[in-house]
């Protein structure tokens, strides 16, 4: 599968699945704000390397080919961010 467009993503499968699987799961992210779509984890410029306040699209986790991906990556989010980021993503499958 391919995103609509070149966008940042958070990376949520393992590393050991990402050094081995052709393909890995990404959440990808925005910066266009959507107020109705509450399943968005904000991040501030500077979380993760990015530069602009940016929304992480926890409805849409997809999985790309790994091979899509661009090298190095921006950054890392911090513990905060990604218990967040794990909270909406619960919630968007419906996981317990």
């Amino acid at each position: 599968m391919r995103l609509d467009k070149e966008r940042p993503a958070l990376l949520l499968s393992t590393d050991a699945l990402n050094r081995y699987a052709l393909d890995v799961c990404v959440v990808p992210l925005t910066t266009g704000r959507r107020p109705k779509f509450s399943l968005r984890v904000q991040l501030k410029p500077g979380e993760g390397g990015l530069k602009r306040n940016s929304w992480v699209k926890c409805d849409q986790v997809t999985t790309v080919e790994r091979t899509l991906l661009v090298y190095p990556p921006l950054g890392r989010l911090g513990d905060e961010s990604l218990s967040r980021v794990e909270q909406a993503v619960k919630l968007a499958l419906q996981l317990p």
